[in-house]
């Protein structure tokens, strides 16, 4: 049973508590991680605390050596981290290659950005003052993680943190904390100073809360769940804090009768099955025009056909398990019921033979409604359900009808048709013609899916103060 240690202000440490962890392939424990005790927490928060005076006030150069060093160390030992990855997740290894990618580009992108950040001039009507906006590290940072994508969003807050010369506690999901904290060894290989970074684990938010409680954090961000991200900003709100959460998903496809209906398909069903389903921005419901309905029903079968169950290095167009048999069963629930109420299930909707695990097929029901439970709420899993639209429908309004608003997909060749769903579906992203991400993009969402942004230099700036200073020049 392989053991792992924590990462506490520059130490390697463990707890007298452990936890197992589940490979999702085989149902099987494979690794146990400490329980981080209360005093540990404590120890986290004054590590972080202190560090903060010396690293925020580290010239940007000496931080962008270390990082870069981190770099290097995290590429070179890529393979045995991308194992371990696969091993907790049941990923693909194209899957677990863009995650572990994600990560390294993070890295390098916030820090060379953080040198174009900009302290702007503001004009004074008097010609007294001179003003200016100074740009300081924001404090000590806490971040919790999703379990889908572990380094990828481990990427997206420790890139940020460093960059910016914020500290960090970061906590993995309990469900995939390992390839985190086998990152968060080899910084200490990275020469950084202690406690700057902290990445803990931990299966008992009762002991972790007082990191949300403690007035040390200035910022707390997270990827989840909407509501665990509300009960974890509740939780918070024992002092002023900053917040910036990426929440919970539920993002509509449009592909109306002048799309490109190949390119539509393969977009959709290429990102729906991507990571089992298990992406926040997974397309969920699919609104497609009534004259191409059916020709997109036969399409997107034809190509998810060409899906396989697997995991890791196996060939071919590969699909992993669920992470757990609580969300299958939940997800199998919800298929039922939709079939009760009227959907036609086109292809999957049950567990595969022969397949050890929490494997789901590959599932696409048609015949759909916009009021289904599936519908209506995220369903983070590999379901596509698609609903057919008229000219009388107000598609748009349909799209927006949804407490989320994370991300939305837009397929046809008109532009006039483009450029007003751009304007008026409620979502933090609208992908037109094509799926596209990027680190240079802001990530985040509107409604009920959180705020703040992750990516892009808008993410940066949420790890620094605004600070106006007013120097009299003339009396």
């Amino acid at each position: 049973m392989t053991q792992y240690s924590m990462l506490i202000n520059g130490e390697l440490v463990s707890s007298q508590q452990q936890f197992d962890v589940v490979n999702p392939d085989t149902g099987e424990v494979i690794a146990q991680v400490p329980d981080i005790d209360p005093m540990q927490v404590q120890d986290c928060l004054k590590a972080a605390s202190e560090s903060f005076k010396t690293w925020s006030k580290t010239s940007l150069a000496t931080r962008e050596e270390l990082i870069l060093r981190y770099v290097d160390i995290l590429e070179s030992n890529k393979d045995e981290i991308v194992d371990i990855l696969i091993s907790e997740t049941g990923k693909p290894v194209d899957n677990a290659e863009y995650d572990f990618g994600m990560l390294v580009t993070c890295l390098r992108f916030f820090v060379e950005e953080m040198k174009r950040i900009d302290q702007p001039v503001i004009q004074d009507p008097d010609g007294r003052f001179h003003h200016f906006i100074k740009r300081q590290s924001l404090g000590v940072v806490v971040g919790y993680l999703a379990w889908n994508f572990p380094l990828l969003n481990f990427g997206y807050k420790v890139a940020p943190i460093l960059a910016s010369g914020c500290t960090g506690i970061i906590k993995p999901s309990q469900v995939t904390p390992l390839a985190t904290l086998r990152c968060a060894e080899l910084a200490l290989e990275a020469g950084f100073p202690s406690g700057v970074i902290n990445v803990i684990s931990s299966n008992n938010y009762d002991v972790t809360n007082p990191l949300l409680t403690s007035k040390t954090p200035a910022l707390f961000t997270m990827i989840g769940s909407t509501s665990a991200g509300v009960r974890a900003m509740q939780t918070a709100c024992t002092s002023v804090k900053h917040f910036s959460v990426e929440l919970g998903g539920n993002a509509p496809v449009i592909v109306y009768d002048d799309a490109e209906l190949d390119k539509a398909v393969t977009d959709i069903i290429d990102l729906k099955f991507a990571n089992s389903g298990q992406v926040c921005v997974s397309p969920n419901r699919c609104f497609v025009h009534e004259s191409v309905y059916t020709q997109f029903i036969e399409k997107a079968k034809q190509h998810a056909q060409g899906i396989r169950l697997g995991v890791g290095r196996e060939e071919g167009r590969i699909m992993g398990p669920l992470m757990s048999d609580k969300e299958r069963q939940r997800i199998l629930a919800s298929i039922e019921n939709t079939v009760a109420q009227g959907a036609k299930v086109v292809m999957g909707g049950g567990i595969p033979e022969g397949k050890s695990g929490f494997y789901l097929q590959p599932t696409i029901l048609a015949d759909c409604t916009d009021k289904m439970a599936l519908t209506c709420d995220e369903i983070f899993g590999p379901v596509l359900a698609v609903i057919p639209f008229g000219d009388s429908d107000d598609v748009i309004s349909m799209s927006n009808d949804c407490d989320l608003g994370l991300a939305a997909y837009v397929y046809t060749t008109n532009l006039q048709r483009a450029m007003t769903a751009a304007e008026e579906i409620d979502a933090g992203s609208v992908c037109i013609n094509e799926v596209h991400y990027g680190v240079q993009l802001p990530h985040g969402g509107l409604k009920q899916s959180g705020v703040g942004k992750d990516c892009s230099k808008y993410s940066l700036h949420e790890y620094l103060t605004n600070k106006r200073v007013s120097i009299l020049i003339n009396n």
